[in-house]
């Protein structure tokens, strides 16, 4: 019987997150309707045992572990038990799907941890910037543009180099809520393009730069 040589492995992903999980269902209905291709969500890592989107997780037979930071002496006691779980369910990729504790990133896993902003970095970024307090800050000063960020993520703020953004119009009636809606809409349609990207092995880290290859 002839063996096929030509399927391409999936990407075994390592979902992180701390609540809702609305990143985390997007993933999976793109997964389970084919638009994201290639690409396994091997374990969902919670920092609390109460958040949503663990259910999410369930539902979809995705195994699940709830890792507590405040179990740990420290951050890098936390995040050496967090990239420990990734690498025994063999994830590739670690995706952060808001995750809202900050972790240290190990030098096996540089470049390949990534996080989505909800604001265009390098603006409205760094400590103390997240959830609405993002759009909050856009609101005040004024800006025409929003949108979110796709990136790699280091040993700072919303620092690593960046995959992929998405711009949107910032109207003139928005308030904090409706500007998030706006925004959430294009991390939906962002974070599943740049994991696709990275699953098909497009997408190369030089410096601070990331180049992107022609798709396969």
């Amino acid at each position: 019987m002839a063996v096929a040589t030509n399927i391409t492995p999936s990407l075994r992903i390592a979902v992180l997150i701390s609540g809702g999980g609305t990143t985390l269902r997007n993933l999976i209905e793109r997964i389970g309707n084919g638009q994201l291709r290639r690409v396994q969500i091997a374990v969902v890592i919670s920092s609390s045992p109460q958040a949503r989107g663990l259910e999410f997780a369930r539902q979809a037979g995705i195994p699940t572990a709830v890792i507590r930071p405040n179990e740990f002496p420290s951050q890098e006691e936390f995040s050496t038990a967090v990239f420990e779980r990734c690498r025994q369910a063999a994830a590739g990729l670690v995706v952060l799907g808001g995750f809202l504790k900050r972790l240290t990133i190990p030098a096996d896993f540089t470049n390949r941890v990534t996080n989505i902003h909800p604001a265009l970095i390098p603006a409205f970024c760094g400590a103390g910037f997240y959830g609405h307090r993002v759009h909050e800050a856009v609101l005040e000063y004024g800006a025409k543009l929003s949108g979110c960020t796709v990136h790699f993520v280091d040993n700072q703020y919303d620092h690593g180099p960046v995959i992929l953004q998405k711009a949107v119009p910032v109207l003139e009636d928005d308030t904090p809520d409706t500007l998030a809606a706006r925004v959430f809409q294009a991390e939906c349609a962002a974070y599943p393009e740049a994991i696709q990207w990275i699953a098909d092995s497009r997408v190369r880290v030089e410096g601070r730069r990331v180049r992107l290859s022609p798709p396969p």
